[in-house]
């Protein structure tokens, strides 16, 4: 085992795993407000070029104590539907921060972005045209699909031949053709061609591909290139992160370079999710039980994948770290064990054939870089009560941020 990453960062401040389970109840989900301000700021000086800034994809995590934080960086945010245009509103960001980026949604939901002032992107021919019949003479973005796609899963490839999502690139001209209809003004393109890439040439690519579509209309005011950058999740075995410094060479080089051609110093915008809050994020939870069944190994939690579905989802992987009376358990012996949760179902699985510290009922376990796609996708399945969340705070002091669900949450909702 190497070095444990949350003793590296000092990612618990002045309390420890024990200390939070005690205090805030288990499992838990813990942030650190340091992890999550550095990477905004990483995300804000991703180039050189000045007319640049970085949309938060709040569907990564929603939070609202987290959304704060990122706004107080200057980072603006993208909304995948009215519900999150309706979080950043309370968050305090003006509605021409925002970007709506939804795919196929309702006449209802395109209005209440119109309404509320935010800019909508369509991502198909159909949901211009119905965008143009609401905002008739106002403002439109496309997302297009530049043919580039990538991803660490085929799920979340949202770009190239195979995905549900984005206007192709040879169809500019229907494009033209319904924004004329209505009198209405493509402002900006966009596009997404996946997540969690850990180099920079697909993305280059995909922008080039976007901007080759950016050219053919005349007056925009922005391009957004997407987001997908891609953060380290095994670092126990070495992983180096993105390397953003000669990332950031390229990809200025061809920013400067179009907008030269294209004769206007337009905004470019990204959208990162995962980047900003996942290494923030850590889930801590109780062992329960180990047992062994037919010669394998199980570490029973009550970290069920209600808590952390990535690794039913994508099959995705997540660092463990092991703690005893408060500290790292850093011993030599290891012994391969499959880590499961408390969920009645086979595929409830956080880790497989794992090989960890000799765990024991009572240790308690860490799953890193938890922060993206944890708690925004968890749920109450099996009636399990979804978990707190707290953040450490700068000064190294823990905050609840949200409280644990209640049993009466649980019926709350019931027409009885």
């Amino acid at each position: 085992m190497t070095e444990y990453y949350s003793t590296i960062t000092g990612f618990f401040g002045n309390s420890n795993p024990e200390k939070l389970l005690k205090e805030f109840g288990s499992p838990l989900y813990v942030y650190n407000e340091k992890i999550l301000r550095q990477k905004c700021r990483d995300m804000k000086n991703l180039v050189e070029y000045k007319n640049f800034v970085p949309n938060y994809s709040i569907k990564a995590n929603s939070n609202l104590s987290l959304i704060k934080i990122v706004k107080e960086e200057g980072l603006r945010a993208d909304a995948m539907s009215a519900g999150e245009i309706q979080l950043l509103l309370h968050a305090g960001f003006e509605p021409e921060e925002l970007f709506f980026v939804p795919n196929n949604v309702s006449e209802s939901e395109l209005k209440y972005a119109v309404d509320n002032g935010v800019l909508v992107s369509v991502d198909s021919l159909s949901q211009l045209e119905l965008l143009g019949k609401i905002n008739t003479g106002g403002k439109a973005a496309v997302r297009f699909n530049p043919g580039v796609g990538a991803g660490h899963h085929e799920k979340v490839v949202t770009a190239g031949k195979k995905t549900k999502f984005g206007v192709n690139i040879d169809c500019v001209d229907q494009v033209k053709e319904i924004a004329g209809k209505y009198n209405m003004k493509i402002c900006g393109v966009n596009q997404h061609i996946g997540s969690l890439f850990m180099e920079g040439d697909s993305y280059i690519e995909g922008v080039k591909s976007l901007l080759s579509v950016a050219e053919q209309f005349e007056d925009i005011d922005f391009v957004d290139m997407g987001g997908g950058f891609g953060i380290p999740y095994n670092k126990q075995e070495g992983q180096k992160p993105l390397d953003l410094a000669s990332f950031k060479e390229k990809l200025t080089q061809v920013l400067e370079q179009w907008t030269d051609k294209y004769g206007k110093k337009i905004l470019f915008k990204t959208e990162p999710g995962r980047y900003i809050v996942a290494e923030s994020g850590v889930i801590l939870g109780n062992v329960y039980t180990t047992k062994a069944n037919y010669g394998n190994k199980y570490v029973g939690t009550d970290i069920g994948f209600n808590v952390l579905a990535r690794p039913v989802m994508y099959d995705s992987h997540h660092d463990i770290e092991v703690y005893r009376n408060g500290k790292p358990l850093n011993e030599a012996e290891t012994e391969e064990v499959t880590v499961v949760g408390n969920i009645c179902e086979s595929g409830d699985i956080i880790a497989k054939n794992r090989k960890l510290p000799v765990i024991k009922e009572g240790d308690i376990l860490g799953i890193m870089d938890a922060g993206a796609y944890g708690f925004a996708m968890s749920s109450n399945y099996n009636m399990r009560l979804r978990p707190a969340e707290v953040l450490i705070k700068e000064d190294g002091e823990p905050t609840l941020i949200r409280r644990r669900d209640t049993f009466e949450d649980l019926i709350a909702n019931f027409n009885i």
